[in-house]
């Protein structure tokens, strides 16, 4: 399989990371996925953004300039070929020598960039019949809006509500609803869609952005403010959103049925909106409209 390695194309055999590489030591780094639909990127600049913005927030010098780290990234996914798939590219801080917790003098230690694009298929199944939840205390830093390789809270997390027998966690803290283990979490209640407020207890979502949009032009009121875990199971529908998962809804919580069970009107039109988007942004990608 080929992978991007700094600024090669190479075959993964190839790629060799060094030992005291800060984010095989530390999870130092961060790291982004596009998804790409019939060979276009969707939403790149939005992801760049977040990239950029996590980089100051954390003191990471990235070891590019944006407009070519955007034609590396493109020429790779060329040669890769892949139409329908998931771009997963994260850069660590790099490696310094001998190991400390400080963070080092970026003039001295250049930050190391890998990327590989993988097929995936969008999970039309689960968005027609939804799946099922089941509430985890979260327990993750305070820095929830750094899309950090350090994840081992969320997948903690995940793995706790998959040993209850379910498919993902909704998170809480003291009854809070904050997201989903790596998605945001939204509720429709009385035809007004909610949504926890971007801020340091999650992550500034990508499909969030766009999810935005499509209320506004669908004219579905849009409410971000915090909600508990007694309001989600009151809802009358209830859904996940990220890149991969796009928007993925969500039909119980703790075996508990949301509103009657199916997947609601709301996420419906949301969804159906969501889609048409996809579309119509490739056809203006490979200019066809």
């Amino acid at each position: 399989m080929k992978v991007l390695w700094n600024e090669e194309i190479v075959d993964e055999t190839e790629v060799q990371i060094d030992l005291e590489d800060r984010g095989y030591q530390f999870g130092d780094g961060l790291y982004e996925v596009i998804r790409i639909y019939d060979g276009q990127f969707f939403m790149e600049k939005e992801h760049l953004d977040r990239l950029w913005a996590c980089a100051d927030k954390v003191r990471l010098t990235l070891p590019f300039e944006r407009a070519e780290f955007s034609h590396r990234l493109h020429r790779f996914a060329e040669e890769v070929g892949i139409k329908e798939g998931r771009l997963y590219f994260q850069v660590t801080r790099g490696v310094c020598k001998p190991r400390l917790h400080d963070f080092p003098d970026p003039k001295e230690v250049k930050a190391v960039l890998t990327a590989d694009i993988q097929p995936a298929s969008r999970p039309l199944v689960k968005q027609k019949n939804g799946i099922h939840c089941g509430f985890v205390a979260d327990k993750r830093w305070l820095h929830c809006d750094i899309k950090s390789i350090s994840l081992l809270g969320n997948i903690m997390a995940l793995d706790e509500a998959k040993q209850k027998g379910f498919e993902d966690a909704v998170l809480e803290r003291d009854g809070i609803v904050t997201e989903a283990s790596a998605s945001n979490l939204w509720m429709v209640k009385n035809q007004k869609l909610f949504t926890h407020p971007d801020g340091e207890l999650v992550l500034p979502g990508i499909t969030k952005i766009k999810l935005r949009e499509i209320a506004q032009a669908l004219n579905i009121e849009l409410i971000e403010e915090p909600f508990t875990t007694t309001e989600l199971l009151q809802a009358d529908e209830c859904f996940k959103t990220s890149s991969v998962a796009e928007i993925m809804p969500i039909v119980s919580i703790d075996h508990q049925k949301i509103g009657t069970g199916e997947v609601g009107t709301i996420t419906n039109r949301l969804l159906k909106a969501y889609s048409e988007v996809i579309k119509m942004t490739v056809q203006e990608n490979k200019g066809e409209i």
